[in-house]
């Protein structure tokens, strides 16, 4: 699942970059960047910030930890049933975010080369299952290296085709180009930012990367890398959605309807490349999206496997089960969840409705829980619980019009005309939830660990739980996750011998 903690500092910069840097990120980029201009393409600076903050604050924790999916500490401290019930919405998210990233890869094939999507979406998934199948971790990390340069160079070699085509007129967008932030849409501007940048870190593809390096320097600088090399990849793709939206699509090849309907604004990318660029040009820039498509989808199915297998199917079903029935189990994980991406890209037809959704719940949900569970000393599955539902229910009743949801509470600048929450919902419902995290996990605390109340009122075990964190944190942290191994038994031991050799005792060997 880990690849044994063999990363070094290239193999994860490239992994990391090729995570972030998927179809959605560079197809999204490019329609922004043709349709809204600068300004609203928050996707490229966001997601980077967000890295950031990730590779200085919680990649350096995770790693010290030796913890096996991100769901670890969570199911460590809170116990297994409230560790996997955080799972379901960053289940979900995955799922659809597959189904995504394969869809857009259909489309982009279908107007390119003039092939059903429904093949391409196929075959593409099938070669990731496979090759995440035989070699796990370290064969989607490597070939990774292989499909981020192929997105670079397929990216970067179409720019000066497509802005120097008979068909650009860039005069026509150079007071356009930059875009605009409308007024009285600021709350919402910072509020979309701030789901950009905070709920980009509660991603497990991302720590199944930062767990597996070699150590926490490493994690936290691979990551600040990468997080700097995926910006300069956007600066291609939105070179490329700035040629589209000064092209004049009556005088190319293009024969679909016009103006460009909002339904087909989202393949401004392989527009470009099909009717601007040469055809071998055309050919090597679809490579370069298929590679982008495929370095997510092999993640994505990838991290779903591994937190099925660890934190479902060991943690609460088989605790006992060998390192071979996990193996296959993960195995088998990996193409279930490829075999539901694929179903989720072929025949949804509001997939991006619902990825926008999941997004905004790893955001309003997740980041608080994460962050609570790692820095916040007495947080509790009573404050967890609590967050949690403060969270979904503030969430929910804003409302969301591209899911179909009504609003049933409208903030201060509700805009009835188009039934949009102008006032930042996201950010507020996050905090909400945090805030109820902190204090009711503080009063738990006070009334079950302190001993205010009576112990037969704590359903949820927080006495035990704390009590068991503590003499945990007595023992070498390898021993905390990790299966124990030959070399580190030994370690353990003597620093167990060293650390009673005051009371003049033994302990008996720790592989008896």
């Amino acid at each position: 699942m880990l690849a044994n903690r063999s990363f070094g500092l290239v193999i994860a910069c490239f992994t990391l970059t090729a995570t972030m840097v998927c179809g959605g990120f560079i197809n999204g980029t490019a329609e922004y960047a043709a349709w809204y201009g600068l300004l609203q393409t928050q996707l490229p600076l966001g997601s980077c910030i967000g890295f950031l903050i990730s590779g200085l604050v919680y990649a350096p924790k995770m790693r010290r930890e030796r913890y096996v999916t991100m769901f670890d500490p969570f199911q460590y401290k809170y116990g297994r049933k409230m560790g996997a019930l955080l799972i379901i919405p960053h289940m979900f998210s995955d799922l659809f975010w597959s189904g995504s990233v394969l869809a857009a890869l259909g489309g982009t094939v279908s107007i390119i080369a003039d092939i059903d999507p429904t093949i391409s979406i196929i075959v593409s998934a099938l070669v990731s299952v496979v090759y995440t199948f035989l070699g796990g971790l370290i064969a989607v990390a490597y070939t990774d290296v292989i499909q981020i340069l192929m997105v670079a160079f397929g990216l970067v070699l179409a720019c000066p085709y497509a802005m120097s085509s008979d068909h650009v007129n860039l005069t026509s967008v150079s007071s356009t180009w930059i875009g605009e932030v409308p007024a009285g849409t600021e709350w919402m501007y910072a509020d979309v930012l701030c789901l950009l940048v905070f709920g980009g870190i509660t991603w497990q593809s991302f720590y199944q990367r930062i767990l597996a390096c070699k150590s926490p320097r490493v994690a936290m600088l691979s990551t600040s890398f990468a997080a700097v090399f995926s910006f300069l990849f956007s600066v291609p793709a939105f070179v490329l959605g700035v040629a589209g939206s000064a092209a004049d699509w009556n005088s190319t090849a293009y024969d679909g309807p016009l103006p460009i309907p909002d339904d087909r604004k989202s393949y401004m990318l392989p527009m470009v490349l099909s009717f601007l660029v040469p055809l071998p040009v055309s050919i090597i820039g679809l490579c370069a999206i298929a590679g982008a498509v495929m370095s997510s989808a092999d993640s994505i199915f990838l991290s779903s496997a591994t937190i099925f297998t660890k934190n479902i199917y060991q943690d609460i079903f088989r605790p006992q089960a060998s390192s071979k029935e996990m193996l296959w189990m993960f195995r088998f994980f990996i193409v279930f969840f490829g075999v539901l991406g694929t179903l989720v890209a072929i025949f949804s037809t509001t997939i991006y409705g619902l990825f926008v959704l999941c997004c905004d719940l790893m955001y309003v949900v997740l980041f608080p829980q994460l962050t609570c569970v790692l820095w916040l000393p007495w947080s509790n599955t009573y404050g967890s619980l609590a967050g949690l539902a403060v969270s979904l229910l503030l969430r929910f009743l804003c409302g969301d019009p591209m899911l179909g949801i009504p609003s049933v509470i409208k903030f201060p600048m509700y805009d009835h005309d188009t039934e949009t929450q102008l006032f930042p919902f996201r950010t507020f419902s996050m905090l909400a939830g945090l805030g109820c995290q902190v204090m009711i996990s503080g009063v738990a605390h006070v009334l079950f660990v302190l001993g205010y109340a009576s112990v037969r009122f704590d359903i949820f075990n927080c006495r035990q739980q704390r009590s068991h964190q503590i003499q945990t944190k007595l023992l070498p942290v390898e021993l905390r996750v990790d299966e124990p191994q030959e070399g580190m038994l030994g370690e353990t031991q003597a620093f167990l011998d060293d650390a009673i050799k005051a009371c003049g005792k033994s302990l008996p060997p720790l592989n008896e």
